[in-house]
């Protein structure tokens, strides 16, 4: 590979300068600002001439080169946080809109609980947050957090607080977010207690973004313009549940885990989970302690006898559930039968988007959102709509990181996008390789098998190197940890050379 050494000169002395500054953090948010700008523009100077895709920073056909828009993001959750300072960044100017009191998302805990257990109740009083009070990271803190602002523990930083271990609890994820906020300057950009009721695109390509307070007793609705919308509201909050028949005749009590937030309700009660995700390996552990009996059933569970796994006495691991019984049997597909008090679906969660209106363009089907250039732009609508963090099966906060810097890019001008027509045919073909690998329609935005290549695609459009290699190898071990010791790999690791890379890294932020 070969570089531009001139520049590079340039950025070298720029970056000697940061590092020699006071603490990156404690400086201003706008020296933060500016000088992540022109590093970020020294960056497009060096980077690999080999580089298989040709970056695009070339003013888009449809918006005039660099010129601010008035953009509305919907959420302030880890990805709205990152899309709001991103699209500040590039300059627009930014309202994000938040029906909660706080930023966070789904990180922000509640012991409240919605009214109907399954979550599938259409008037029900909606609860964003799906957290269960001991849950803990399943990603180590260096890999979780964003690319410029390390997710370190609070008695590094020197406040003497907080959760220091490598995997913590979900309340240290929110004080991350939180400071990273407020590092920023992105409170004064959030209108808390704001519900979106609408958006809608106009004749002339603007949106009507319609909103009211919630937290006031007029209610009453607002409605303004904006040149674009960014949509960051999740996807932990609609709950999809098995089919199970003769689930209506069957007496006991089904819930989601959206619904889950402690184990002692579960006392002496046998629990089915159904699902193998991380939350239903966690779950199941956490009632396990209170619970009579507990049974996991899965797909990828064998059809034999039913199994237990190691180290828990009153858990058993079954293939999936066959059938549901009035006298409260419940029958799985390896023969096995037990008289169950509980089933708990930790079966995941769909796309909801009540508030869209796009007359079609934009819409989910068996949980595909589409169609989606890149998961992020329908291609009918962009770039003045987009969507940051559809995907999943990866490392959120850095994917929403690039995922926005692309959007601001693309926004302003400095980045074009392909043509409709070009973005579209990708998108088929991208749905034609995911048929041909017999990957579900449900499974669109499961990008786990090209989660790198996507990122580095990502970064490579916007200017910017590709993701560090310490942080995919971690990942990546960390996998293999998680599936070799399920019960102790937050507290027992062998990447200890990655973490010490990750904090020689860290050095140029902190």
């Amino acid at each position: 590979m070969t570089f531009v050494f001139c520049r590079l000169g340039v950025l070298t002395v720029f970056v000697a300068f940061v590092f020699r500054c006071k603490s990156w953090r404690q400086s201003s948010p706008a020296l933060r600002d500016q000088g992540s700008v022109l590093f970020a523009s020294l960056c497009l100077f060096v980077m690999p001439s080999s580089s298989p895709l040709p970056a695009r920073h070339l003013s888009s056909t449809s918006l005039p080169p660099m010129i601010p828009r008035r953009v509305a993001v919907i959420g302030a959750g880890a990805a709205g946080l990152a899309a709001a300072r991103e699209l500040c960044r590039e300059g627009h100017r930014v309202v994000v809109f938040e029906r909660g009191g706080s930023v966070g998302g789904t990180w922000v805990y509640t012991s409240a609980v919605e009214s109907d257990p399954l979550g599938l109740d259409p008037a029900r009083k909606v609860v964003h947050s799906s957290l269960f009070d001991s849950l803990r990271t399943n990603l180590p803190r260096e890999s979780m957090g964003f690319l410029d602002y390390p997710f370190v523990s609070l008695h590094r930083r020197g406040d003497g607080e907080g959760d220091p271990r490598r995997f913590p609890g979900h309340r240290e994820v929110l004080r991350y977010l939180e400071d990273f906020a407020r590092d920023f300057d992105l409170y004064g950009m959030v209108r808390f207690w704001t519900e979106v009721g609408q958006v809608e695109r106009e004749e002339d390509g603007t949106w009507t973004v319609r909103s009211r307070r919630v937290s006031s007793g007029d209610g009453g609705e607002e409605s303004e313009v904006y040149d674009a919308v960014v949509v960051c509201i999740g996807h932990y909050t609609e709950p999809r549940v098995a089919e199970i028949p003769g689930i209506d005749a069957w007496p006991g009590k089904q819930m989601h885990s959206h619904n889950y937030r402690v184990p002692e309700p579960f006392i002496d009660q046998v629990v089915v989970i159904i699902g193998s995700s991380s939350s239903a390996n966690d779950i199941s552990r956490d009632i396990s302690s209170f619970a009579k009996e507990v049974h996991i059933a899965t797909r990828s569970a064998s059809d034999g006898t039913p199994s237990k796994p190691p180290s828990y006495g009153n858990v058993w691991l079954h293939s999936m559930v066959e059938s549901a019984h009035e006298d409260g049997h419940v029958v799985f597909q390896d023969g096995s039968s037990v008289h169950v008090d509980v089933i708990m679906h930790c079966t995941g969660y769909r796309y909801h988007f009540p508030f869209l209106e796009t007359n079609g363009v934009v819409n989910v089907d068996d949980n595909r959102v589409g169609p989606l250039y890149k998961h992020i732009f329908p291609p009918e609508l962009a770039p003045c709509l987009s969507f940051i963090g559809i995907p999943w099966k990866v490392i959120p906060f850095p994917m929403f990181e690039l995922q926005s810097k692309w959007v601001a890019g693309v926004l302003s001008g400095r980045i074009a996008l392909p043509t409709q027509e070009e973005m579209m045919e990708d998108v088929k073909a991208f749905y034609l390789q995911t048929e041909a690998a017999g990957w579900p329609k449900r499974y669109t935005h499961n990008i786990s098998k090209f989660w790198f290549e996507y990122n580095d695609w990502l970064a490579h459009e916007c200017g910017y190197p590709p993701m560090e290699g310490w942080r995919k190898q971690m990942y990546v071990a960390n996998r293999a940890n998680r599936t070799a010791h399920p019960e102790s790999y937050r507290d027992e690791w062998n990447d200890d050379r990655l973490v010490a890379e990750a904090g020689r890294d860290f050095q140029k932020f902190l």
